[in-house]
């Protein structure tokens, strides 16, 4: 009966949306009218008609990116896009997910990210996942057995990270088509799209892929090699044809802040076709990191500024994975809207705290989120009552150190075998410096 009543709703959907696109710019809101039955909490509720409202007004940036999406986007993606995101992966999976928090007492998230590979085609300075060990992999049946999991517990959100995921690019084909209910994100390098992955993508249609790049040609290729960035937009230029959705990641650091908050740079993704932005700040992770790259705390709170400007103004959907803490309550990690689990089985609290005392091949997914280091995470979050100073590790250096003690939990690279205190201790004066800062806008700003 559950499954009879999915193919309903997805034909009810694909209707809708054909209708819509038809007239776009006056029907819109017709798609929401379709899944507000759906909201079943208060805020959900909320959201829709902040939206809809948002959505009547001809001049908002937010009907101009929406209208965007029915001409852009093929009407495979499109109808994946509001099936699996705003359906399953939102309204239907999150009331699950807080259920099966409460009856097991442990986060249940909303998106897992995996590695498929530590492998890289590239080899960029100061990679954060450069500590890992080059040649550790999940297999197909180990990802899609992750994923089975997941949607037991209402999880139908799933990103990719590495290494590069593309080097397993028929894997993550595969695997979108077999869980066709699920949506799926790639952090990808983006190097190695062709006209036929392109394609392929467009036919699946749920899975959409979060490119790098860190400013134009010689900034972004001072970290990521000489030429990168005439690929990059090659790949965009074949995404966007195809009917794919795809945005941008950028890693912001003290060279090239002022470069990726620009209102050019933003306006050159848009122009390409990205409908998101995922904006993170530079960790000092690993043997070979560079402190002098982390962030000022002037740099720190202009991308604080200009992404909330820019999220006022221009039709595109831009994330800054620190400074957003307001809008999310803090840390997101340790399972309470996402965790990582790295191509060796190590099941991370983040993609940027490489701990772990549990792996996936020893453990069901369940198991882990119950874990010594989970449970540690879910009875210290918030780590700071200012949520401008959301993580462990950056802002609050100590809170992962006691945590990880606490837990017993070992280092997950293994090229260095990192220990806590070395890596917190890398953190503290950018903790400090960016603490009265912080304060500072959240006083003014409440």
């Amino acid at each position: 009966m559950a499954e009879l009543t999915k193919k309903l709703q997805s034909i009810a959907l694909q209707e809708t949306l054909r209708y819509v696109g038809q007239n776009p710019a006056e029907r819109i809101p017709k798609v929401f009218n379709l899944i507000k039955p759906f909201a079943q909490l208060s805020h959900h509720k909320d959201y829709i008609v902040q939206v809809e409202k948002a959505l009547n007004d001809a001049e908002n940036n937010w009907k101009r990116l929406v209208e965007r999406a029915f001409t852009q986007l093929s009407p495979t993606v499109l109808n994946k896009f509001v099936e699996n995101f705003l359906l399953y992966a939102s309204l239907v999976g999150i009331p699950k997910q807080e259920e099966l928090a409460e009856k097991y007492d442990c986060n249940i998230p909303w998106a897992i990210l995996m590695d498929p590979t530590t492998d890289c085609n590239l080899n960029c300075t100061g990679c954060w996942a450069g500590e890992y060990k080059r040649g550790d992999h999940l297999t197909f049946e180990e990802l899609d057995n992750i994923i089975e999991q997941g949607k037991e517990l209402g999880i139908y959100m799933y990103l990719y990270s590495g290494g590069e995921p593309l080097l397993r690019a028929q894997d993550i084909v595969e695997l979108a088509r077999k869980h066709s209910d699920c949506i799926f994100c790639a952090f990808t390098n983006a190097t190695l799209v062709t006209p036929e992955l392109a394609k392929q993508l467009a036919e699946v249609g749920n899975v959409v892929l979060a490119i790098s790049v860190e400013g134009f040609d010689e900034v972004n290729d001072f970290r990521r090699g000489k030429g990168i960035y005439k690929r990059v937009v090659r790949a965009m230029d074949l995404l966007r044809e195809a009917g794919v959705g795809f945005g941008f990641s950028t890693c912001y650091h003290r060279e090239n802040t002022e470069a990726v908050a620009s209102e050019q740079f933003v306006d050159s993704m848009i122009e390409k076709g990205c409908f998101f932005g995922w904006y993170f700040t530079y960790m000092p992770l690993g043997k070979s990191a560079r402190t002098e790259l982390l962030v000022t705390p002037e740099q720190r709170k202009l991308m604080y500024e200009r992404i909330r400007g820019f999220r006022s103004s221009k039709d595109i959907f831009l994330i800054d994975f620190w400074n957003d803490g307001e809008f999310v309550g803090g840390c997101i990690a340790g399972g309470r809207s996402y965790l990582h689990i790295n191509a060796h089985g190590d099941v991370e609290p983040c993609a940027f705290i490489h701990y772990a005392d549990t792996n996936i091949r020893q453990a069901s997914l369940l198991e882990a989120l119950q874990s010594p280091l989970f449970r540690q995470y879910r009875q210290n979050q918030p780590f700071n009552e200012n949520p401008l100073r959301p993580c462990p590790l950056l802002d609050n250096p100590d809170a992962l150190l006691n945590m990880v003690n606490a837990a017993s939990a070992y280092s997950t690279q293994r090229q260095d075998l990192e220990p806590v205190e070395v890596v917190t201790g890398k953190c503290r004066a950018a903790a400090a410096a960016w603490a009265g800062v912080a304060d500072q806008i959240w006083q003014e700003s409440n």
